[in-house]
């Protein structure tokens, strides 16, 4: 797989930066079809989504060891369903702070973007600190929006089953993000 992957001199082949981009794609088509495509097709979509950001992902094992990675799982569940239940069942209105974690996290995007050509290893530290922190709110935020969603939206129609896949695409990224986040912190690298 890491032959497939890395080409000989060392960088991305052709199939390894299909790999790492087609999972933006997908997000991006199932975001901006959102209206025109229909529940079915979205939920196509979706599942095709996860196969590849399965593969996406298939590096860590590579990277980290299986240990480490168990662990971190362990603790990112554990984190998300707490913020899961903390945001289904606060009276607080979630909003304010659903706005600062999405300005947070186009900041964690330009920062990851500059990190890209510095290749600093404290900047990516920094990052994943910063990603922590957003992941978690967002998923308290996320699951509090969807559930006011739900709450006004017809159980079993076209728009509630196409808002329901948008749901699970939302939820599936702050989980990723925020495991993901938690090993670089945690993790340990193979030798």
């Amino acid at each position: 797989m890491k032959y497939l992957i890395r080409s000989d001199q060392g960088g991305l082949s052709g199939l390894g930066y299909v790999v790492m981009f087609a999972p933006l794609g997908f997000v991006l088509l199932m975001g901006f079809g959102f209206n025109k495509l229909s529940s079915t097709a979205l939920t196509g979509i979706f599942l095709l989504y996860s196969m590849i950001m399965g593969i996406s992902l298939s590096f860590i094992f590579l990277a980290y060891t299986q240990s480490s990675i168990f662990q971190v799982f362990f603790i990112s569940a554990a984190m998300f369903g707490v913020m899961a239940l903390t945001g289904y069942t606060t009276k607080t209105d979630l909003t304010k702070l659903g706005s600062l974690m999405f300005m947070a996290l186009i900041g964690i995007i330009i920062a990851a973007l500059v990190n890209f050509f510095l290749k600093s290893d404290t900047l990516s530290y920094v990052i994943s600190f910063i990603s922590v922190i957003v992941f978690t709110g967002l998923t308290a935020y996320d699951v509090q929006k969807l559930k006011n969603i739900g709450a006004g939206v017809e159980g079993g129609s076209e728009s509630a089953a196409k808002l329901s896949i948008m749901g699970a695409l939302t939820l599936y990224l702050d989980f990723i993000n925020l495991f993901l986040a938690l090993l670089r912190i945690f993790g340990n690298r193979r030798s």
